[in-house]
């Protein structure tokens, strides 16, 4: 087959990644940085087996700086941003629309792939008015940092739609998988599209249930770690995915919490709100602990959302960071992601050490052998050293 991917973020790229194994892939970007990365056998994204695979294997993939215009691709993946707007309230599909455009204005005979996030409705939308195009959503279930192996090594593949090519193209996903006997599951486009916005919603409620079991403890002088174990060990509620944090961030969890609860306009629900609410209210409590010990000098050690991610969108840390210095607490910043000398009017640092040595407090979401050796100095809710 031949497939056009537009957008190499870390979706387009563990796509694109993925299929060139058996097929031939065309890249897209508006970023010229990102298509010469592709053209020179490196990742465009922080994931290092997609820098393996990039460098080592024999891939049919090659980026391209201007939108193609040629017009025998099977399938046309969209993996463009869908910002969430606070002043609509709603994703921002512009960039997903545009490219349906581009493509309908070209006569476009291939099958048009949507993993780009979206809002309950679209596709049933965009469907009517371009009826020569067939769109299907496929959502993604990947983490930035491992989107190349959660690609190779699908817990599902959800496919919006039940017709020929939206079989053909789940066929493709599974021949590029490693994992075998994945299960696909067919279903119409809302549900689909509401399927990805329930799934992110779902781990935001439980990073926040963890996290107000941690405030509860902190508040009580209790120990967090002996009532997690403990409640954890029940089968039906799992030892995983309940390390406590400074709160959910990073680009997924924020925005599709935030459309999710959108999308109920009209019908009845309490737990979407307070999922928001709720990651809020732990920033704020969290704000005050911090200011509890008086420090003079606050050091933040990386803003990025987790370990082996290069995004320092929405992350936790920023929050917490603006509720500190609200406090009128100064604040330094160690993250290797910044080479700007300020960062929201606060130095930051590219010598470790010297962070180390000027930082009263240190608060990091996620603690590191890094800073093994100030230990007493630091702030953290990272009790399990995982997730």
């Amino acid at each position: 087959m031949k497939i056009l991917v537009l957008g190499l973020g870390y979706v387009g790229t563990a796509n694109a990644v993925l299929l060139s194994q058996q097929n031939e892939v065309i890249c897209y970007d508006i970023d010229a940085d990102r298509i010469n990365l592709i053209n020179n056998k490196k990742s465009p994204i922080e994931d290092k087996l997609a820098f393996e695979f990039l460098s080592k294997k024999n891939l049919n993939i090659k980026g391209v700086s201007e939108f193609p215009s040629q017009n025998d691709f099977d399938f046309v993946i969209i993996s463009t941003p869908t910002n969430y707007d606070p002043d609509t309230n709603y994703f921002d599909t512009s960039t997903v629309e545009t490219c349906i455009e581009n493509l309908n204005s070209q006569n476009s005979k291939a099958t048009v792939i949507i993993r780009s996030t979206l809002p309950v409705g679209f596709v049933e939308r965009v469907q009517k008015k371009y009826l020569k195009q067939e769109i299907i959503f496929v959502p993604e279930f990947l983490r930035e940092g491992k989107a190349l192996h959660d690609s190779l090594y699908p817990s599902r593949i959800v496919v919006g739609s039940h017709s020929d090519q939206a079989k053909k193209f789940a066929q493709l996903l599974v021949e590029g998988a490693t994992k075998k006997d994945v299960k696909v599951l067919y279903t119409k486009p809302t549900e689909a599209e509401s399927s990805k916005l329930f799934a992110n919603a779902f781990l935001a409620m439980r990073v926040t249930f963890f996290n107000e079991l941690d405030t509860f403890a902190m508040a009580r002088n209790l120990d967090t770690k002996e009532i997690v174990k403990a409640v954890s060990l029940d089968p039906r509620i799992g030892d995983y995915y309940n390390n406590p944090s400074f709160g959910y961030g990073g680009y997924c969890l924020p925005k599709d919490t935030k459309q999710l609860l959108r999308n109920f306009d009209q019908v009845p629900q309490k737990i979407m709100e307070a999922i928001i609410d709720s990651n809020t209210m732990r920033k704020d409590f969290l704000g005050q602990e911090i200011a509890k010990c008086k420090p003079k000098k606050v050091g933040v050690y990386r803003l990025a959302m987790k370990e082996g991610s290069d995004n320092i969108r929405e992350s936790s840390m920023q929050g917490i960071m603006k509720r500190v210095k609200a406090k009128g607490i100064p604040i330094i910043i160690y993250e290797p992601l910044i080479i700007e000398e300020m960062f929201f009017n606060s130095p930051v640092y590219n010598d470790l050490e010297q962070f180390k040595k000027d930082s009263d407090l240190i608060i990091c979401n996620r603690n590191s052998s890094e800073l093994s050796d100030v230990q007493d100095k630091i702030f953290t809710r990272d009790l399990f050293q995982q997730d």
